[in-house]
């Protein structure tokens, strides 16, 4: 991805009057995707069967109860879905119990930044509430948002725009005066579906039509909205 694939969408942003921030978590803010993707196949060697890259794609930003179809489709409904998926649980908290997690590049200068402004920001991500908590506890940034919304907290998850209506409506703010970044289609799907403007900062998913489509940028990383945000009109 070229710097500038951020130019792409720009004026579109700017006409927006953004008030708040609302961020996914996993893939986004922090590194949690790629030991995801780790505890998948980890755990599928384990048990003898096969998770290529693009099955573990499609579970990237999929509440845990749609995961739980996905790999019942690959694998039948008589697979053990459960104890699978939490194995490869298990296996990605021990990664990050070892000191593997990592903040996305320029998560910490976005934050400091959306401080010095006074912008409420919250984040929405599909995970529970207790894997939020030890996650961006780990990462060392849980108190630094005004809202925590999980799956716990709505009765659907991404691509419905659930969670960000009750994210924008904990900092309130309206969702159409609210800024969304996502890495996953269903968050780019989900935000677009409650009204908010969106960046997408691709991790493993690249963008695709639909994405470049239904996003007001394309980002690189969390550095470039930053400067996006810095930016004057």
């Amino acid at each position: 991805m070229t710097v500038n694939e951020t130019m792409v969408g720009m004026p579109a942003l700017r006409d927006r009057r953004i008030e708040a921030v609302l961020f996914d978590m996993d893939g986004l803010l922090v590194d949690t995707e790629s030991l995801a993707m780790r505890g998948l196949v980890s755990a599928a060697e384990a048990m003898g069967i096969d998770a290529p890259d693009s099955f573990c794609h499609a579970m990237i930003g999929v509440p845990a109860d749609h995961c739980r179809l996905l790999v019942q489709e690959r694998f039948g409904p008589a697979f053990p879905a459960d104890a699978y998926l939490a194995d490869a649980g298990r296996r990605m908290e021990a990664m990050i119990e070892a000191g593997l997690l990592k903040l996305k590049p320029g998560a910490l200068e976005l934050l400091s930044h959306l401080e010095s402004v006074g912008m409420p920001k919250a984040v929405a991500t599909s995970s529970s509430r207790i894997k939020a908590d030890r996650h961006l506890g780990s990462a060392g940034i849980r108190e630094r948002f005004d809202a925590v919304v999980t799956r716990d907290d709505v009765a659907r998850g991404k691509p419905h725009p659930d969670l960000f209506l009750r994210a924008a409506q904990a900092v309130g703010v309206a969702p159409d005066r609210c800024l969304v970044l996502e890495d996953s289609y269903n968050g780019v799907r989900a935000a677009r579906a409650a009204g908010a403007a969106v960046v997408m900062v691709p991790d493993l998913l690249p963008p695709t039509d639909e994405m470049r489509a239904g996003c007001a940028v394309i980002a690189p990383d969390l550095h470039a909205v930053r400067r996006l945000m810095s930016a004057g009109p």
